[in-house]
């Protein structure tokens, strides 16, 4: 248990250094029959990993969805991966991921596992503007020397889970603005990697009649920050003209939400932004480093009406 408890504040302690845990795996080949390709999840949503029990198939359960399992007395919802994905498992699905996104709980049945590789979020570039599938949010490149060709896509988990089960990811929209609390000309800046989560954020901000510019990547959003506090500082105001708040996602390919915010809070003419981390990385330890980085506050994803209360909070002690 001391070990347990000890590899789990190791793997806390890399979000002080942009640092993450990947946990890598295949699927099989696609249909034509090209090699098996390597996939990622972040260790901090893995819960368990486990071999392939048996599955019960409810009445009307359709592809990708398995069935369920019944695991230590709870039921889990069973998710055919390689389906989703387009793959085929030549040696069946022999494991089963159980991960927690975004208060819930469901498996992801795979081929095989292969590692657990230690990576910096540099080494993770956004897979929009490369050639990634509707799938897959980043590309991490396994080996620190660029030159080198062995990598893994990531998969946007919480893309795959509002496909496949909408009715548990809607989010109902906050129609009381807030956009009474904001300066003239003050915008929000929102990162994420996740294109659902984008999606739902953006929504989310034009019900409330917030401003904003949104970022697929911490670093992006970084560049956004110094370039407004340039601008501020050139027109000799403060940066709450020009900057009402920082919502960001914990995991994003190139810098995380953890390095951004801790950017922020270190920079003193930007440490009054206040930060707010929105991420389906549940859990106390993450929701106490949030607070050792400087964050104003952590919601977890996605339930529109806190997310909301804790916009119109912040924005509200931080004109206070």
């Amino acid at each position: 248990m001391d070990k347990f408890q000890q590899e789990i504040d190791e793997r806390t302690n890399l979000t002080a250094s942009n640092k993450f845990e990947l946990l890598l795996f295949r699927l099989g080949p696609d249909p034509q029959g090209e090699r098996s390709e390597l996939f990622g999840i972040n260790v901090f949503k893995i819960r368990e990993i486990v071999p392939m029990p048996t599955v019960t198939k409810a009445a009307g359960t359709m592809s990708p969805m398995l069935g369920m399992v019944n695991l230590r007395g709870q039921i889990i919802s069973v998710i055919d991966l390689p389906a989703v994905v387009g793959c085929v498992p030549k040696t069946g699905l022999n494991i089963l991921l159980v991960t927690e996104y975004a208060r819930s709980t469901q498996a992801f049945a795979v081929e095989s596992v292969d590692e657990i590789v230690r990576l910096e979020w540099s080494q993770v570039l956004s897979a929009e503007s490369k050639t990634g599938g509707n799938f897959v949010t980043s590309i991490a490149r396994l080996d620190a020397d660029k030159d080198t060709t062995r990598l893994a896509q990531v998969l946007d988990v919480e893309q795959i889970l509002h496909e496949i089960m909408p009715s548990e990811r809607e989010m109902k929209l906050e129609t009381v603005s807030a956009a009474e609390a904001l300066k003239p000309g003050c915008v929000a800046i929102a990162a994420d990697d996740s294109k659902v989560a984008r999606s739902l954020i953006e929504q989310g901000l034009h019900a409330m009649g917030i401003p904003f510019e949104m970022h697929m990547t911490g670093l992006s959003a970084w560049h956004k920050v110094q370039k407004l506090a340039q601008d501020a500082k050139r027109e000799g105001k403060p940066i709450s003209d020009k900057i009402a708040f920082v919502l960001s996602d914990l995991e994003m390919p190139e810098m995380d939400g953890f390095t951004l915010t801790r950017n922020i809070k270190a920079d003193d003419f930007l440490k009054s932004i206040p930060v707010i981390i929105h991420s389906s990385l549940s859990g106390s330890a993450n929701e106490d480093h949030v607070k050792n980085v400087g964050g104003d506050a952590y919601v977890a994803k996605f339930v529109a009406e806190e997310l909301a209360a804790t916009i119109r909070s912040v924005l509200h002690r931080s004109a206070a």
